[in-house]
């Protein structure tokens, strides 16, 4: 009756005495763990948020903290003291493994043993007892060796015994099977190594057959090449030396170029020295087989018209507008108007527009130093960045700019110097 008068003068009701002691506890927590707020200003914006975090969030956040600082002090732990207790269990296992494989082994060993010593001492005691002219010697000789055969057969059958009965027991023969297994192993091995190293030279010879024959069709396909781009290149060896280049200087040049149109820079090949020469030779010579052939398509080499009539050649002119002697910088080609003009090699359009004194103008960068320049046009059918190949219509001839009439007039130069391209027209 105490108790009821305790609960209802302290308490509204039974639920709420039964739940007073939680509450007070979240009491606690509450005031160790009072709801806070914390604002963010988003700074792109400008805007404010306040955001609160809770008591129970507090506390939950809390308890998260505090359960993994127990994991992790209890997987340290676990770590640190159990790992070598399940190291030292496991190499025990192993142990245990090996010595059973070898203790199965050993025991094969001696039941083989066994029945060839039993075999044995039935022949002798077949012998023994069957055979009818045997001289006292061979009676004595037989008996001392079924004597030592019984002998063997008793010891085999001691260690047999204590084998299965005695756990320390340490197998006699251990050694000697597995010598046995490694000498057939190798005998075995040594066999098919002999069998490898005979296809191993057969394959060889064939190597060594089939290298001599590519490097001969690749070397006399080489030759024939560099003999035939040289050639091509022979009419305009004299403009060449006229710049202060070298076609050996050329082609290194070439080698070392790359675009889009013409690809990448070739790398070099080096041979040890102690190899045939003949390797470091067919390299070389793949070396300026390359740089020939990049050399005969990046040159502007060829006429810019389809049918060429020059009316005005490169060097010193009387000037159709003031009668006086003027140095002409390029070849003047006769077309009528609308007649399509083409790149002789690849390159990338660097100018395309007007120009003093030769009107609608397109300039064509081929690399190496070398550029095209293309005079007098009624229309331009590239702009400028444009990677252009060998025959594409760049323009129309016209009779813009300081022209009598129309025509093209085409210039070469080397390092933005013109030069007389007339062997590089009729190149091609």
């Amino acid at each position: 009756m105490d108790m009821i008068n305790f609960i209802t003068r302290y308490f509204t009701s039974l639920w709420a005495f039964i739940t007073s002691p939680f509450r007070a506890m979240w009491r606690v927590i509450c005031h160790i763990f009072p709801p806070r707020e914390f604002t963010v200003m988003d700074t792109p914006r400008g805007n404010v948020y306040t955001f609160r975090q809770s008591s129970f969030w507090r506390f939950t956040k809390f308890c998260g903290k505090i359960g993994l600082v127990i994991w992790a002090t209890w997987s340290t732990y676990v770590f640190v003291y159990h790992r070598p207790m399940l190291q030292h269990r496991t190499q025990e296992l192993e142990q245990a493994k090996s010595l059973h494989a070898r203790q199965m082994t050993d025991l094969q060993v001696y039941l083989e043993k066994f029945n060839d010593l039993t075999r044995e001492l039935n022949v002798t005691d077949d012998k023994i007892l069957n055979a009818t002219d045997l001289t006292d010697t061979d009676k004595e000789n037989l008996m001392n060796s079924r004597l030592k055969t019984w002998g063997e057969l008793d010891f085999l059958r001691t260690r047999l015994a204590e084998m299965f009965t005695n756990e320390d027991y340490t197998a006699e023969y251990r050694n000697l099977s597995e010598l046995s297994a490694e000498f057939e192993l190798t005998r075995a091995e040594n066999e098919m190594l002999k069998k490898r190293n005979t296809q191993l030279v057969e394959s060889m010879q064939q190597i060594a057959t089939a290298d001599i024959q590519i490097t001969d069709a690749i070397s006399k396909l080489t030759n024939e090449n560099i003999e035939t781009l040289r050639d091509n290149l022979k009419n305009i060896s004299g403009t060449i030396a006229s710049l202060g280049l070298t076609q050996n200087k050329l082609i290194q040049s070439a080698n070392k170029f790359s675009n889009p149109l013409v690809g990448t820079a070739f790398s070099p090949i080096e041979f040890d020295k102690d190899l045939d020469p003949k390797y470091q030779k067919l390299a070389d010579d793949l070396e300026l087989w390359n740089g020939l052939a990049k050399l005969n398509i990046m040159l502007p080499l060829g006429a810019p018209v389809e049918k060429v009539r020059v009316t005005s050649n490169y060097g010193t002119r009387t000037d159709p507008f003031t009668g006086e002697q003027k140095k002409h910088r390029g070849i003047d080609f006769a077309g009528k108007i609308g007649t399509e003009l083409m790149a002789p090699a690849p390159g990338r359009v660097v100018s395309a527009g007007e120009r003093v004194g030769y009107g609608t103008t397109v300039e064509i960068d081929h690399g190496l130093g070398f550029t095209t320049l293309y005079a007098h046009l009624s229309q331009i059918n590239v702009a400028r960045g444009d990677w252009v190949r060998p025959g594409t219509v760049i323009g129309l001839a016209g009779s813009t700019g300081r022209s009598t009439g129309p025509h093209l007039h085409y210039e070469i130069r080397y390092k933005g110097v013109p030069f007389d391209p007339t062997k590089f027209v009729k190149e091609k």
